[in-house]
């Protein structure tokens, strides 16, 4: 919350407390323990600013109604010097709090103040996260999920910054195992029958089938001939590998970036083979007790932590799983880098991998605790309220390039982070281009836009931006004007719960409202034309209105033009 949201409840849980004291000392109330209350904002605001629920969870140990006991705390209620005028008793003993003309003053006060920095909030106290997301498979291009995770990882990365924590972006490439195998063979059996036809040789059964693979060998022909026609089998897998897996990973590279994604770290699996990691920590499940050998293979006791069944973490060829790459990943996550939490974002489809994942950090001695995973559900396609599987430009599955070429950055950002990770959700091609209010990055932008516009108009009759004293910012009394800067008031709130919920689109909701009261207040307060000093504190109104749009777009690397 901000600033004065947070003076404004310390101030109001003290006078609570307070009387309730006051109440005890008079001998009115009991001379009991008042247990732990909360504050909350009401869903109806008609029902007041804050409400207080100290006199329900007070009846038992005080042995009175609770309509009761909210009659005795009020009377010896004193709001002088803190943000609130008023309060009402409601319904069995909820007591309801209005905010005084001052609270809306200082609010303004505190935007103009902090600038680009409103928002911002020490919540997380500097903690060290790692958030890692989207990393897709190396092996082909990348598809519409990846497109939702990358704008939801982003996001909540950027979220989690706001709040305080230090946060770190990785993108874990799966660069060695089977699916790397399963790479090279379908490069060599595509790259071979390039030049001996594609009856003499047969391709892999469980190959990748995808056109990218064709693409990919040819590239490798055009610049290289028929030399590895004659090579043996894992040379010539080695050498289109070597080739082909670094141009896939500069393409992702490419595609993420131009979706404005950039990570601190692309991080190799290979890197845990090589640097001998990953055999540090199989050796550490064994000597743990954690491991057991069967049909020539080595497994961990899974089932020890919950798990339904045991998994296998070196297959009877020698080659370790994904499983436990994995493992050995998240270790040096937390063990060897030192990331107080470290947050997956994964598609739904592995939700039965996490509680696996938890156990196996608890086993090599760590904590499960310091893994969150974010399951994300599938992104349906639409255009025209019809499901759309195709490239318009390609005639391919779409991916993350075309939808890139055919729809605004911003609208493909701001759009994936409108529902909550763990929701269907349906993208509408034709809503992320149209230049209207229903397209809800559009309407945003407008809002700053049309604030903008007020300043130019207003500047062309003289008229510029001024600091306003408290009193003619009190003369922002009008209902929209309430509303609006009540809504202002908890932007720091509304990140810092988005940081707790991992739910980044709260603040997509958060900024699609704003606009809306902004609209509203647009539409029923003047600003030109009005009486000099109520016309500079609805200037300063715009401004702060201006200064949070701007503060959630650039956030979310969304562009806030200042015209359109």
């Amino acid at each position: 919350m901000s600033k004065i949201v947070q003076q404004a409840t310390e101030q109001l849980r003290e006078a609570i407390l307070n009387a309730a004291g006051r109440a005890v000392a008079a001998g009115e109330l009991p001379a009991e323990p008042i247990p732990a209350f909360t504050l909350e904002i009401p869903a109806d605001r008609s029902h007041g600013d804050w409400s207080a629920n100290i006199a329900l969870v007070s009846a038992r140990p005080l042995r009175l109604a609770p309509r009761k006991i909210a009659e005795l705390i009020t009377k010896h209620l004193i709001l002088d010097g803190t943000f609130f005028d008023r309060f009402e008793i409601a319904g069995p003993g909820f007591l309801n709090f209005f905010f005084s003309p001052r609270f809306y003053v200082e609010v303004l006060k505190d935007i103009t103040a902090l600038g680009d920095q409103y928002g911002r909030s020490d919540y997380g106290k500097n903690k060290k996260v790692m958030v890692e997301f989207v990393s897709a498979n190396p092996t082909g291009p990348m598809h519409m999920g990846n497109a939702r995770g990358g704008a939801l990882g982003d996001c909540l990365s950027a979220v989690l910054d706001a709040a305080g924590y230090q946060v770190w972006r990785e993108f874990y490439v799966n660069d060695a195992g089977n699916q790397i195998e399963k790479f090279g063979a379908s490069l060599s059996a595509r790259y071979l029958q390039l030049f001996l036809g594609e009856e003499a040789v047969e391709f892999p059964e469980d190959g990748y089938q995808g056109e990218d693979i064709r693409d990919n060998a040819k590239v490798y022909a055009e610049a290289f001939g028929d030399k590895l026609v004659k090579a043996d089998e894992e040379t010539r897998r080695q050498k289109l590998v070597e080739y082909v897996l670094p141009r896939n990973i500069e393409r992702m590279q490419s595609d993420l970036k131009k979706y404005r994604i950039e990570y601190d770290q692309w991080f190799l699996e290979s890197t845990l083979h090589q640097n001998g990691e990953l055999e540090e920590t199989l050796k550490l499940l064994t000597e743990r007790g954690m491991t057991y050998e069967k049909d020539g293979a080595l497994w961990y006791r899974a089932t020890e932590f919950g798990a339904e069944k045991d998994e296998v973490l070196v297959r009877q060829n020698g080659n370790p799983t994904y499983f436990a790459a994995d493992i050995a990943y998240h270790r040096n996550k937390i063990e060897k880098r030192g990331y107080d939490l470290c947050i997956d974002v994964w598609g739904a489809d592995h939700h039965g991998h996490v509680a696996r994942l938890k156990g196996a950090l608890d086993a090599v001695g760590l904590s499960g605790k310091q893994l969150d995973v974010v399951l994300m559900q599938l992104v349906k396609l639409t255009r025209d309220g019809e499901v759309v599987r195709m490239s318009k430009r390609t005639g391919k599955a779409i991916q993350l390039a075309d939808l890139l070429d055919e729809v605004p950055v911003d609208a493909a950002r701001f759009l994936f982070n409108m529902r909550e990770p763990n929701s269907q959700m349906e993208f509408d091609l034709d809503l992320a281009v149209q230049q209207d209010a229903q397209n809800p990055v559009y309407y945003v932008q407008y809002a700053n836009a049309r604030i903008f516009s007020i300043l130019r108009t207003l500047e062309a009759d003289g008229i510029k931006p001024r600091a306003c004293t408290d009193a003619e910012l009190a003369l922002l009394n009008a209902p929209e004007e309430i509303e609006l800067i009540r809504h202002l008031s908890s932007f720091t709130g509304e990140i810092v719960q988005a940081a707790k919920d991992y739910d980044p689109a709260r603040i997509n909701r958060y900024v699609v409202t704003l606009a809306t009261l902004f609209h509203k207040f647009y539409n029923a307060c003047r600003v030109r034309g009005e009486e000099e000093s109520l016309a500079a504190a609805r200037l300063c109104l715009c401004a702060a209105v201006s200064t949070v749009i701007r503060n959630v777009l650039s956030m979310f690397k969304i562009s806030a033009p200042e015209s359109m």
